[in-house]
């Protein structure tokens, strides 16, 4: 199921921000493009100023300036000398059956159709004896029906009564060249990128999934182990509840005590799922306020010292001799974690053995100790003790304990941003140790 959704949300990210990425491409290109072919047919534009500029200067138009002009702006230039093609026409290679001189008549007939008014405007002024006159006008050409295939001008210069007409073509070609450089760069650019979105997508969608996942497995396993220690209590039970339908009144009483105590187990392992689902779901209720900690030891001493007493155990407590300030805490949270540790030592030191509880207040940090005598957890245990069902050994698999205890008190210490930690009592046993701010 998990190999699915993961599939699925790499195709989601990496598509949405591929198209993303595309679409910024995309416009990008487009931004340029407008501005390669804006900033060409601006100089386009120059260029035919200077050109009419020095037209209107000059008496002789020399081949010499003529081919001077096409090689610096690679245009096409086509000269009409009262309506005669120039001898520097002929020159070039043009003739009356080549393709250019039928590139360069659509070009003056499309000239004469875009700008009739401006023609009749120029005839209009010879007319008045205005006989030193110069019009040009520019316009995209695209003679096959593409777009920019090149940029025209047709420049008229009537002087006296000869007029002069000039056709130039500007080819786009290079430009569309440059177009097509840039477009593949940023395919390749592109489409190597998307490859790194995808993978970069299938990792980072993984990282996301992995608490998902881990939290699955962790659920399967408490549900697996929740099931298991339900087991034993309730076939006791249905054990017992069988042996009493044809047991005496004597015996009856001994297997509904048995009922009654593995029921209590069940009850006492059903409240402790549900504080750590409470946990989980961010329900667990920590209502902070000042707490006397020293306070708080001294009444958790005094519940649990009978308690070792009855099971021969010298319980000890130790409390800073100077004022101990106080601590935002749950008292009763607290009061619980002291006595999941003290249970917890109760049960597993032997006869004879000591428990320490004790106090220390060092750099603004309140340190709650509990320390025994008794069998010690291994160094690989360490760390997996604060886990759900865990139980070092089969010697510390003690009945009425079901490896929750010490995931409550890590999780209680955790909600009040503090740490809970094991370490190894010089002589053997464990110390645990609460760390609160």
């Amino acid at each position: 199921m998990f190999q699915k959704v993961h599939l699925y949300l790499t195709a989601m990210c990496a598509g949405i921000t591929a198209a993303i990425m595309v679409v910024m491409s995309l416009c990008y290109l487009y931004i340029s493009e407008k501005g390669l072919y804006d900033n060409q047919y601006a100089s386009f534009q120059n260029d035919i100023n200077t050109i009419a500029t020095s037209l209107e200067q000059q008496s002789i138009i020399s081949m010499e300036w003529l081919s001077k002009m096409e090689s610096r702006g690679n245009y096409s230039f086509y000269v009409l000398d009262n309506g005669i093609p120039f001898l520097y026409n002929r020159l070039v290679g043009f003739s009356e059956m080549s393709d250019t001189k039928a590139l360069l008549d659509k070009c003056l007939e499309t000239y004469e159709d875009s700008f009739a008014y401006e023609i009749v405007s120029t005839e209009r002024d010879l007319n008045f004896g205005l006989y030193n006159t110069c019009f040009h006008a520019e316009f995209p050409f695209n003679p096959t029906g593409r777009k920019h295939e090149y940029y025209a001008s047709v420049i008229e210069l009537n002087r006296n009564d000869s007029s002069l007409q000039m056709v130039i073509l500007c080819a786009l070609d290079f430009l569309e060249e440059q177009i097509h450089r840039q477009r593949t760069r940023f395919l390749v650019i592109d489409i190597a990128a998307v490859l790194v979105l995808t993978l970069f997508s299938f990792f980072f969608t993984g990282r996301l999934l992995q608490p998902i996942i881990e939290n699955r497995r962790n659920q399967t396993a408490f549900i697996a182990a929740a099931s298991h220690e339900l087991r034993t209590p309730l076939s006791v039970i249905l054990s017992a509840a069988d042996c009493c339908r044809s047991a005496d009144t004597k015996k009856r009483e001994g297997f509904l005590d048995t009922i009654r105590q593995e029921g209590a187990l069940m009850s006492s392992l059903i409240n402790d799922m549900l504080t750590l689902s409470n946990s989980d779901n961010h329900n667990f209720p920590i209502r902070p306020k000042e707490a006397e900690l020293d306070t708080l030891l001294m009444n958790t001493y005094e519940a649990f010292e009978p308690l070792a007493r009855k099971h021969s155990l010298t319980l000890g407590i130790t409390l800073p001799e100077s004022t101990v300030p106080a601590c935002m805490a749950d008292a009763e949270r607290i009061s619980q974690v002291l006595s999941i540790l003290l249970h917890n030592a109760i049960s597993y030191t032997p006869s004879g053995g000591r428990i320490d509880l004790s106090l220390l207040y060092i750099k603004n940090r309140f340190s709650l100790i509990v320390a025994d005598t008794g069998i010690g957890i291994p160094d690989e245990d360490k760390k997996k003790i604060f886990d759900r069902f865990y139980r070092a050994e089969k010697s510390r698999s003690t009945k009425g304990h079901f490896g929750l205890g010490l995931s409550i008190a890590s999780e209680i210490v955790r909600l009040h941003h503090g740490t809970i930690t094991v370490t190894d009592r010089p002589g053997g046993g464990s110390i645990f140790t609460v760390m609160l701010p």
